[in-house]
């Protein structure tokens, strides 16, 4: 079917855009599988696949400038394995209509946490003991692991401020840890769904270049603009998912 892939390239495309200008392009990607039509499984587990290629390219990135303390990483990634095959296991056995359930209630705290958002201006001091920053690390891991397998919008972001607040983690290492667990988180619920059926490879592997598409062509307008215009546009796809899952439940 044609319809799908109508839908969900261009709001991908947007996903990967907004990800590289401000974070948080899994709140537009995954509603986008969904608003076209993907039972709740099956838009989990072909999200997996088109946001893991955007995060296995930025993650990439980010270990090619050196900016991924390995060390440190390897503990977490450990970490965010179990939780996520945990999560997503999790996630398999809650029914699509109590899963519709959920969505109401988490989409409106998911707006009013963008509403309320803060730029994350600066990072850890790095002032702990590395040996305590990685345990920090690894147990954030795990407890986001989970939260990404069983859902996963707004990992990177949850990511990024818990290993700079949190775990201590100057903001540079912050990023390249919080990429490296979130790609870890990724793939290992992607294999959970696709082992279970529940991954529409075609279409999430279109959908994974629209999206690293988007975040190349995001990361020059970050350049010249800023993230001030991004806010709006996951309003509005919030609240149109919204619409669509509070439609269906009545």
């Amino acid at each position: 079917m044609l319809l799908p892939y109508l839908i969900v390239c261009p709001l991908t495309f947007l996903a990967g855009f907004v990800d590289a200008v401000a974070g948080g392009g899994g709140l537009i990607s995954l509603p986008a599988y969904m608003i076209a039509g993907l039972p709740v499984h099956a838009a989990i587990g072909t999200n997996k696949l088109s946001s893991g290629m955007g995060t296995a390219v930025a993650a990439g990135r980010l270990a090619l400038a050196g900016h991924i303390p390995w060390r440190q990483t390897g503990l977490c990634i450990l970490a965010a394995l179990l939780g996520s095959a945990g999560g997503a296991r999790l996630a398999l056995l809650v029914d699509p209509d109590l899963f519709k359930k959920l969505m109401l209630v988490i989409l409106p705290a998911t707006a009013l946490y963008l509403l309320r958002r803060r730029p994350l201006g600066g990072g850890g001091t790095g002032d702990l003991p590395r040996r305590s920053m990685t345990l920090r690390a690894a147990g954030i891991a795990l407890g986001i692991g989970v939260y990404d397998g069983f859902y996963g919008p707004g990992t990177g972001t949850f990511l990024l401020l818990l290993l700079a607040g949190f775990a201590r983690f100057r903001l540079g290492e912050a990023n390249g840890v919080a990429k490296s667990i979130n790609l870890t988180t990724n793939l290992t619920a992607l294999a959970v769904y696709f082992l279970n059926g529940k991954v529409l490879v075609p279409l999430g592997l279109t959908a994974g270049f629209c999206s690293i598409l988007g975040n190349y062509i995001g990361i020059s307008f970050f350049e010249k603009k800023g993230s001030r215009a991004v806010k709006p546009i996951m309003l509005g796809v919030l609240a149109l998912f919204f619409v669509k899952v509070l439609s269906e439940m009545l």
